[in-house]
Protein backbone atom coordinates (compact mmCIF):
# COMPACT_ATOMS: atom_id res chain seq x y z
CA UNK A 1 0.00 0.00 0.00
CA UNK A 2 2.75 2.34 0.48
CA UNK A 3 3.92 2.32 -3.09
CA UNK A 4 0.46 2.93 -4.50
CA UNK A 5 0.39 6.19 -3.28
CA UNK A 6 3.42 7.58 -5.53
CA UNK A 7 2.22 6.29 -8.75
CA UNK A 8 -0.82 7.55 -8.30
CA UNK A 9 1.07 10.62 -7.65
CA UNK A 10 2.96 10.14 -11.06
CA UNK A 11 0.22 9.16 -13.01
CA UNK A 12 -1.92 12.53 -11.88
CA UNK A 13 1.51 14.54 -13.01
CA UNK A 14 1.50 12.58 -16.43
CA UNK A 15 -1.87 13.13 -17.24
CA UNK A 16 -1.90 17.04 -16.22
CA UNK A 17 1.60 16.99 -18.48
CA UNK A 18 -0.41 16.06 -21.37
CA UNK A 19 -3.44 17.98 -20.47
CA UNK A 20 -1.23 20.95 -20.54
CA UNK A 21 0.83 19.79 -23.57
CA UNK A 22 -2.74 19.48 -25.69
CA UNK A 23 -3.62 22.80 -24.80
CA UNK A 24 -0.81 24.48 -25.64
CA UNK A 25 -0.48 23.06 -28.74
CA UNK A 26 -4.22 24.12 -29.77
CA UNK A 27 -3.75 27.51 -29.11
CA UNK A 28 -0.13 27.44 -31.24
CA UNK A 29 -2.10 25.72 -33.86
CA UNK A 30 -5.08 28.28 -34.31
CA UNK A 31 -2.59 31.00 -33.67
CA UNK A 32 -0.59 30.06 -36.63
CA UNK A 33 -3.57 29.12 -39.06
CA UNK A 34 -4.69 33.26 -38.50
CA UNK A 35 -1.57 34.21 -39.55
CA UNK A 36 -2.07 33.01 -43.30
CA UNK A 37 -5.89 34.73 -42.83
CA UNK A 38 -5.21 38.28 -44.48
CA UNK A 39 -8.49 39.91 -43.95
CA UNK A 40 -10.30 41.26 -46.84
CA UNK A 41 -11.81 44.34 -45.41
CA UNK A 42 -10.34 47.22 -43.20
CA UNK A 43 -10.77 45.94 -39.50
CA UNK A 44 -13.72 47.32 -37.91
CA UNK A 45 -13.31 49.19 -33.98
CA UNK A 46 -15.62 47.26 -31.38
CA UNK A 47 -15.92 47.84 -27.76
CA UNK A 48 -15.34 44.12 -27.41
CA UNK A 49 -14.11 41.03 -29.36
CA UNK A 50 -11.17 40.60 -31.89
CA UNK A 51 -10.12 41.64 -35.45
CA UNK A 52 -8.00 40.47 -38.28
CA UNK A 53 -5.14 43.11 -38.58
CA UNK A 54 -2.41 42.82 -41.46
CA UNK A 55 1.24 42.66 -40.29
CA UNK A 56 4.51 43.73 -42.45
CA UNK A 57 7.36 40.93 -41.44
CA UNK A 58 10.24 40.69 -44.08
CA UNK A 59 10.99 38.05 -45.80
CA UNK A 60 13.44 34.70 -45.24
CA UNK A 61 15.67 36.27 -46.98
CA UNK A 62 14.91 39.61 -46.00
CA UNK A 63 14.84 41.52 -49.46
CA UNK A 64 11.53 42.79 -49.08
CA UNK A 65 7.97 42.59 -46.74
CA UNK A 66 5.24 39.86 -46.80
CA UNK A 67 1.60 40.57 -45.08
CA UNK A 68 0.85 38.10 -42.28
CA UNK A 69 -2.80 37.96 -40.55
CA UNK A 70 -2.90 38.65 -37.07
CA UNK A 71 -5.84 38.78 -34.92
CA UNK A 72 -6.13 41.51 -31.97
CA UNK A 73 -8.11 42.46 -29.24
CA UNK A 74 -10.94 44.89 -30.70
CA UNK A 75 -10.78 48.45 -29.15
CA UNK A 76 -12.83 51.86 -29.68
CA UNK A 77 -9.97 54.35 -29.95
CA UNK A 78 -7.94 54.40 -32.91
CA UNK A 79 -4.87 55.21 -31.48
CA UNK A 80 -5.19 52.39 -28.70
CA UNK A 81 -5.45 49.95 -31.72
CA UNK A 82 -2.63 51.32 -33.50
CA UNK A 83 -0.62 50.40 -30.64
CA UNK A 84 -1.94 47.06 -30.38
CA UNK A 85 -1.23 46.39 -33.37
CA UNK A 86 2.58 47.75 -33.53
CA UNK A 87 3.23 45.73 -30.44
CA UNK A 88 2.02 42.58 -32.66
CA UNK A 89 4.95 43.35 -34.83
CA UNK A 90 7.45 43.43 -31.96
CA UNK A 91 6.03 39.91 -31.21
CA UNK A 92 7.38 38.94 -34.34
CA UNK A 93 5.99 36.83 -37.20
CA UNK A 94 4.12 33.35 -36.20
CA UNK A 95 5.55 31.79 -39.42
CA UNK A 96 8.73 31.99 -41.75
CA UNK A 97 9.25 35.13 -42.06
CA UNK A 98 11.57 37.58 -40.06
CA UNK A 99 10.87 39.91 -37.20
CA UNK A 100 11.01 43.51 -38.44
CA UNK A 101 11.59 45.18 -35.31
CA UNK A 102 13.82 43.89 -31.97
CA UNK A 103 11.90 41.89 -29.47
CA UNK A 104 12.86 44.66 -26.73
CA UNK A 105 11.30 47.30 -28.46
CA UNK A 106 8.80 49.06 -26.48
CA UNK A 107 5.84 52.10 -27.54
CA UNK A 108 5.73 54.34 -25.37
CA UNK A 109 2.24 55.73 -26.62
CA UNK A 110 0.40 56.82 -29.75
CA UNK A 111 -1.75 59.82 -30.34
CA UNK A 112 -3.47 60.52 -34.51
CA UNK A 113 -2.92 64.26 -35.49
CA UNK A 114 -5.57 64.59 -38.10
CA UNK A 115 -4.02 62.10 -40.81
CA UNK A 116 -0.64 61.34 -39.00
CA UNK A 117 0.12 58.93 -36.21
CA UNK A 118 3.03 60.01 -34.20
CA UNK A 119 4.37 56.83 -32.58
CA UNK A 120 6.61 57.23 -29.84
CA UNK A 121 9.33 54.27 -29.03
CA UNK A 122 11.54 53.96 -26.32
CA UNK A 123 15.01 54.20 -26.94
CA UNK A 124 15.36 50.11 -27.67
CA UNK A 125 14.40 50.34 -30.83
CA UNK A 126 17.55 52.02 -32.27
CA UNK A 127 19.37 50.70 -29.95
CA UNK A 128 18.42 46.78 -30.71
CA UNK A 129 17.89 46.97 -34.41
CA UNK A 130 20.37 45.36 -36.14
CA UNK A 131 23.17 48.22 -38.11
CA UNK A 132 22.72 48.21 -42.27
CA UNK A 133 20.30 50.08 -44.40
CA UNK A 134 18.06 47.15 -45.13
CA UNK A 135 17.57 46.71 -41.24
CA UNK A 136 16.48 49.79 -40.86
CA UNK A 137 13.93 50.23 -44.07
CA UNK A 138 12.67 46.78 -43.40
CA UNK A 139 11.60 48.35 -39.56
CA UNK A 140 10.58 51.47 -40.87
CA UNK A 141 8.12 50.54 -43.47
CA UNK A 142 6.48 47.47 -41.68
CA UNK A 143 5.71 49.96 -39.07
CA UNK A 144 4.39 52.20 -41.69
CA UNK A 145 2.54 50.26 -44.31
CA UNK A 146 0.95 48.28 -41.23
CA UNK A 147 -0.47 51.02 -39.68
CA UNK A 148 -1.33 52.79 -42.67
CA UNK A 149 -3.38 49.67 -44.47
CA UNK A 150 -5.37 48.69 -41.79
CA UNK A 151 -6.10 52.52 -40.61
CA UNK A 152 -7.18 54.22 -43.81
CA UNK A 153 -7.41 57.86 -42.13
CA UNK A 154 -3.78 57.58 -41.03
CA UNK A 155 -1.52 58.59 -44.31
CA UNK A 156 1.56 59.09 -42.55
CA UNK A 157 3.53 58.43 -39.48
CA UNK A 158 6.12 60.54 -37.27
CA UNK A 159 8.74 58.39 -35.17
CA UNK A 160 9.62 59.42 -31.58
CA UNK A 161 12.13 58.16 -29.52
CA UNK A 162 11.44 58.82 -25.66
CA UNK A 163 9.11 61.22 -26.72
CA UNK A 164 11.91 63.28 -29.07
CA UNK A 165 11.49 63.25 -32.59
CA UNK A 166 13.88 60.81 -34.41
CA UNK A 167 16.31 62.05 -36.80
CA UNK A 168 16.92 58.21 -38.04
CA UNK A 169 17.70 54.82 -36.28
CA UNK A 170 20.40 54.41 -38.02
CA UNK A 171 21.92 56.48 -39.60
CA UNK A 172 20.57 56.01 -43.24
CA UNK A 173 16.79 57.01 -43.48
CA UNK A 174 15.55 60.72 -42.38
CA UNK A 175 12.99 60.82 -40.38
CA UNK A 176 12.59 64.08 -39.33
CA UNK A 177 9.76 64.43 -41.51
CA UNK A 178 6.50 62.35 -41.54
CA UNK A 179 6.88 58.74 -43.32
CA UNK A 180 4.28 57.80 -46.23
CA UNK A 181 4.01 53.77 -46.99
CA UNK A 182 5.85 52.88 -49.83
CA UNK A 183 4.17 49.75 -50.53
CA UNK A 184 6.45 48.52 -53.93
CA UNK A 185 8.76 46.64 -50.92
CA UNK A 186 5.85 44.08 -50.31
CA UNK A 187 7.08 40.70 -52.18
CA UNK A 188 4.23 37.92 -53.29
CA UNK A 189 3.27 35.83 -50.15
CA UNK A 190 3.29 32.08 -50.53
CA UNK A 191 0.68 30.53 -51.39
CA UNK A 192 -2.29 30.67 -48.97
CA UNK A 193 -3.80 27.60 -47.20
CA UNK A 194 -7.29 26.62 -48.70
CA UNK A 195 -10.15 28.76 -47.37
CA UNK A 196 -8.35 32.23 -47.33
CA UNK A 197 -8.10 35.04 -49.29
CA UNK A 198 -5.78 37.40 -50.06
CA UNK A 199 -6.48 40.88 -50.47
CA UNK A 200 -3.23 42.51 -53.05
CA UNK A 201 -5.62 44.55 -54.46
CA UNK A 202 -6.21 46.72 -50.83
CA UNK A 203 -3.79 49.48 -50.80
CA UNK A 204 -2.86 52.57 -49.36
CA UNK A 205 -1.91 54.98 -51.57
CA UNK A 206 0.77 57.49 -50.29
Amino acid sequence: MKRTKPRILSAILVAAFVVAAVVIGVLMLNKYHQSKQIPTVQPELKPAGTFLVTLFFATPDADGLVREGREVDACEDVAECIEAVVDELVNGPVGDLQPTLPPNAVVHGVRVEGDMAVIDFGHELADSLPGGSSAEMAALYSVVNTVCLNFPQVKRVKFLIDGKEAETLKEHLDLRQPVVPDLTLEKAAAPQPSGTQPNPEKVVKP
